[in-house]
């Protein structure tokens, strides 16, 4: 007899399976629906709060940062300046978290029915986008204003690669998050440094000042954070001021590749016996 469709738990270990999630694309929708059907179920704002939270952030940092540290955001406005910062660092740690809790979170799920387990971290991934791009959508409103007021923002032409920074960073949230997700099925405690070091990390990387600012001896630090180059990369693209290395975006992008193939590999491994586990 010939079937269709064969279930085995046994499979190369660089299979990701990566044609089943083309047939799966429907149930890729159902839990991006779902993820934000939970989170705003019962709220009166509802996705107004994508907007409201890191403009409050960007409110704070600029308080803190700009009037009491008197630390510069050189040409760029500070609105501009915070608020872009607080989006992309905020997309990069929603990607993060939400794929390092998929298999605690989805055990019931995934203990009962079978679909390519790659589906739900995709699914996370996209929802992050989807606050995402409502985020940016803000960020044109006040772009839009410098704009018109004489402000000297200057966007560049790079500016339209933004898509492309949009699944590098997703990308690299989601990699590291896959990581984390295979670790924490016997850690679980891991999950509460993950919370700890993003804390931390959000003040090594270029979010709530400029990479110039930087001490020179301490530049090979912001070499080795892979989320400092899109984030400078993205003032140079649509303000026009900054200054990043070629290199320093190559050593990203490497980065980037290795945390997504070695959470892939983590991933997929651990989808087979995390049951037993948990």
């Amino acid at each position: 007899m010939n079937w269709d469709l064969t279930i085995s738990a046994k499979h190369r270990i660089f299979d990701f399976k990566l044609r089943e999630l083309i047939r799966y694309r429907d149930l890729i929708i159902m839990f991006f629906i779902r993820d934000f059907t939970v989170t705003y179920k019962q709220t009166i704002l509802g996705p107004l709060w994508y907007i409201i939270s890191p403009l409050c952030s960007t409110l704070i940092y600029a308080f803190l940062f700009n009037n009491i540290a008197n630390m510069g955001t050189g040409n760029i406005p500070m609105l501009l300046f915070y608020y872009g910062g607080t989006m992309l660092w905020t997309y990069f740690s929603t990607c993060l978290n939400s794929a390092s809790v998929i298999f605690i979170a989805n055990a019931n799920v995934f203990g009962k029915v079978y679909f390519p387990r790659l589906v739900t971290p995709i699914a996370t991934t996209f929802s992050a986008v989807f606050r995402m791009l409502i985020q940016f959508a803000m960020l044109l409103v006040f772009y839009a204003y410098y704009l018109v007021t004489g402000n000297p923002v200057r966007p560049t032409i790079y500016a339209l690669l933004f898509p492309v920074m949009i699944i590098w960073v997703g990308a690299l949230g989601t990699g590291c998050g896959m990581i984390v997700s295979a670790l924490t099925t016997k850690y679980r405690d891991l999950n509460n440094v993950v919370t700890l070091v993003l804390q931390l990390a959000m003040y090594v990387t270029p979010v709530v000042y400029p990479l110039e600012q930087v001490p020179q001896k301490l530049r090979w630090f912001f070499y080795c954070n892979p989320v400092s180059a899109p984030m400078e990369l993205f003032r140079i693209w649509f303000y026009g001021s900054g200054n990043l290395p070629g290199e320093m975006i190559l050593l990203s992008l490497g980065i980037t590749l290795v945390v997504v193939f070695l959470g892939l590999i983590l991933y997929t491994r651990n989808e087979k016996t995390f049951v037993d586990v948990i």
